[in-house]
């Protein structure tokens, strides 16, 4: 999920390569993967389709236990919000959702209202509570 990535865990990302056109999104998932190279495009071996993914610069350690490298691999589901727009997440996002306008090398990008399935709650909206636009 994109709460347990810490900004520490991307020190080393050197870009984000993007397989589709990400301006259409209102958000990704993201998670981090162990993979055996620091670039590339890496197997995709989830539901959906991958829709984007890190590189990591040479100075990327791999672990000492695996031999593997942790990169961020950008993705979606078929019933996620861009396939699906009145579906499970029509007025809600999934916990590692993330608006991709947020997103760049070694920043872990956050969720907005956007991303999040629109304006904030009447209960947010009383206690004054918005996410970053």
């Amino acid at each position: 999920m994109s709460s347990l990535i810490s900004e520490n865990d991307l020190k080393y990302e050197a870009d984000l390569v993007w397989l589709e056109d990400i301006d259409s999104l209102e958000y990704v998932r993201q998670s981090l993967d162990r993979l055996p190279t620091r670039g590339g495009r890496p197997a995709y071996h989830r539901d959906g389709r991958m829709v984007g993914y890190a590189t990591l610069s040479s100075q990327a350690k791999s672990s000492p236990a695996s031999g593997t490298f942790r990169r961020r691999v950008f993705w979606l589901l078929p019933h996620d919000r861009d396939t699906d727009p009145e579906g499970l997440y029509a007025k809600s996002a999934p916990a590692e959702a993330v608006d991709p306008q947020t997103l760049e090398p070694r920043v872990k990008g956050r969720k907005t209202e956007r991303s999040q399935g629109g304006p904030p709650s009447p209960a947010m909206q009383e206690l004054g509570i918005t996410l970053p636009l």
